[in-house]
């Protein structure tokens, strides 16, 4: 099963809206065939798993165990439902990491397997499996996309000048990372403050990955069309209260002047299909998130050996970090919402 969840993993940005699933076939303490869900609206992990048993094992499948760390579906989607194609094979044996909550499976292929006459074993390794699909079973369950919020600050706390102009505070290896953490996710968000200001392009440029779809909040329609958020060249989302357009890339979406454009959002991104979030910016956003209690984690960049005079104090977060990394004079706090 870890061997599962390690093949999983490697889907990470690449199969959202679906789960990450890895699937292991055994025989004899032996692996016959691996595989994993690799990009959406592709084959499914048992499918590439049993594609990719060796040739001169081909005949031991049906006695041999499947390992998969989520359970088989049961609806036909992009692809048929996989319980028929291992009911098909004649495996009798299946190892489930956890169980799908999505409503058109949410325990039916366990039950279908058992049916079939396969004797199933459940949660194996749950918690790592349930923690992996983090995305997928919060979108699911909570009817909102799985939102981390991200920002870097000097030592003494500050995230931006004085005149809101912008501050580099993190390393060039940090900005690697940081841009690692955007292809992981389906959304990203800045306020009209940071996009105005910073003129950040959002993007993935520092990491081979996808872009994730941004989204700025622009009530006004202020933001200059030549900023990097209005270049059409990644899918981008821009609140406002005037105009409701589809222009190429950019989708011009209107709201009520006293709507709630956290609500807003999260509605946005359900509509979508988009299971996860990450807000970069700025304070007052960040802080919004924190002070409804809508978040899942927080990562906080401090440059331990910057210390700077006036400035834009960060948002405030009355946690102790799960988890602590050094990068350089760059620590990077991991915090976790446990509410």
């Amino acid at each position: 099963m870890h061997r599962c969840l390690e093949l999983a993993a490697l889907g990470m940005g690449k199969v959202a809206p679906n789960p990450m699933v890895g699937a292991v076939l055994v025989h004899n303490d032996r692996i016959i065939g691996e595989g994993y869900h690799e990009r959406y609206g592709e084959a499914h992990a048992e499918v590439n798993c049993l594609e990719n048993v060796v040739a001169e094992a081909k005949d031991l499948v049906k006695d041999a165990t499947l390992y998969v760390s989520l359970e088989p579906c049961t609806h036909f989607g992009k692809t048929p439902p996989c319980t028929d194609l291992i009911i098909s094979t004649g495996i009798r044996h299946v190892v489930i990491g956890c169980q799908d909550s999505f409503e058109k499976v949410n325990g039916s292929g366990i039950q279908k397997l058992k049916d079939a006459g396969i004797r199933v074993d459940t949660g194996i390794l749950e918690k790592e499996a349930i923690d992996l699909n983090k995305r997928f079973f919060t979108f699911h369950k909570k009817q909102r996309p799985y939102i981390i919020l991200k920002w870097a600050q000097t030592n003494n706390g500050i995230i931006a000048n004085a005149d809101l102009s912008p501050l580099k505070i993190s390393n060039s290896i940090t900005d690697m990372l940081v841009h690692r953490w955007r292809s992981e996710e389906s959304a990203i968000m800045v306020g009209s403050r940071t996009a105005w200001y910073d003129n950040p392009s959002l993007t993935t440029r520092l990491y081979p990955g996808n872009n994730p779809v941004r989204l700025v909040i622009d009530k006004q329609l202020k933001l200059p069309a030549t900023h990097h958020l209005l270049d059409g060249q990644v899918p981008t989302i821009v609140l406002n209260t005037i105009r409701q357009q589809e222009d190429g890339n950019t989708s011009f979406y209107k709201t009520g002047e006293s709507e709630d454009m956290l609500a807003v959002t999260l509605s946005i991104l359900r509509q979508r299909n988009l299971l996860s979030l990450i807000v970069e910016g700025g304070k007052q956003l960040i802080q919004s998130f924190i002070n409804t209690g809508c978040w899942d984690e927080a990562r906080v960049i401090t440059n331990t050996k910057m210390v700077v005079g006036e400035g834009v104090s960060s948002p405030r977060l009355n946690l102790l970090p799960y988890k602590k990394e050094n990068i350089r004079d760059d620590e990077v706090q991991y915090f976790r919402n446990s509410n």
